[in-house]
């Protein structure tokens, strides 16, 4: 259960190699997160993760950047938050266990690892032209699917209450 008294964390994860339209629709869900009084959540570096600080950055929003390295100057710039862990990879556990719902945008194998252990802690995924997975091997876990930004964070609110 969400505690209603504090601002929904949602986390969005993606590739540091961001095609130009990962950077959109990452851009714009951030925007739209932080429109919604949502903290943004991310790995904290370049890319979709970027991006997405950006959206929600302009917007008055609060970011927060969970990075593998130990220093909070290799955060992106528009990283408000930034928590310097030390763990690599290991780090995209933190990502998806420090959030209410995540946002998956495009992405590579650090968001599939992202994706896993959120649908495995029982954090609700939007997919926003991420992986494809396999339905029978995915049961019972459920990667929702959403084709805008607005959409994305619209069932990413919904899912979490």
């Amino acid at each position: 259960m969400v505690d209603t008294k504090r601002p929904l964390r949602v986390s969005v994860a993606g590739s540091g190699n961001a095609s130009a339209r990962e950077v959109s629709l990452a851009e714009e869900t951030g925007k739209l997160l932080a429109r919604r009084g949502a903290i943004l959540i991310c790995g904290g570096l370049g890319g979709v993760m970027e991006a997405a600080c950006r959206g929600a950055s302009r917007a008055g929003g609060i970011t927060v950047g969970i990075l593998p390295g130990s220093s909070a100057d290799s955060a992106n710039p528009h990283v408000l938050i930034p928590i310097p862990t030390g763990l690599g990879e290991a780090r995209n556990a933190l990502v998806a266990g420090a959030c209410d719902a995540l946002i998956a945008v495009g992405g590579r194998l650090g968001t599939l690892s992202e994706i896993a252990l959120a649908l495995r802690s029982g954090t609700p995924v939007v997919g926003l032209e991420t992986w494809e997975l396999e339905a029978e091997r995915m049961e019972p876990f459920v990667l929702h699917r959403a084709s805008t930004a607005a959409e994305a964070v619209d069932l990413a609110f919904k899912l979490v209450k």
